[in-house]
């Protein structure tokens, strides 16, 4: 399955991680409490610009900030899309 987007640049699209359901200890977390995942899979990226290229590829799992990158919503599932600088590690 591809996904028919392509980032410009130094732009990655990312699909966040399903958030925790359930604490270490067991309890149930309401779906309002939840907080955001920070966590997720590199799904596209650009090419990187000419003074930097890109150092994710498709496949890595990331940490990123978490407000980062803008939210979009494309063939039914939530991604994000940021700028590699907003990736804060490489898991």
């Amino acid at each position: 399955m591809g996904l028919n987007i392509k980032p410009l640049a130094d732009r990655v699209v990312i699909e966040p991680a399903a958030a925790e359901t359930k604490t270490a200890s067991g309890i149930i977390i309401p779906d309002n409490a939840k907080e955001k995942p920070q966590k997720g899979k590199v799904v596209a990226a650009g090419k990187g610009t000419k003074d930097e290229p890109i150092t994710v590829k498709v496949g890595d799992t990331v940490l990123y900030g978490k407000y980062a990158g803008t939210e979009l919503k494309l063939e039914g599932k939530d991604y994000l899309i940021m700028r590699e600088s907003d990736i804060l590690a490489i898991v």
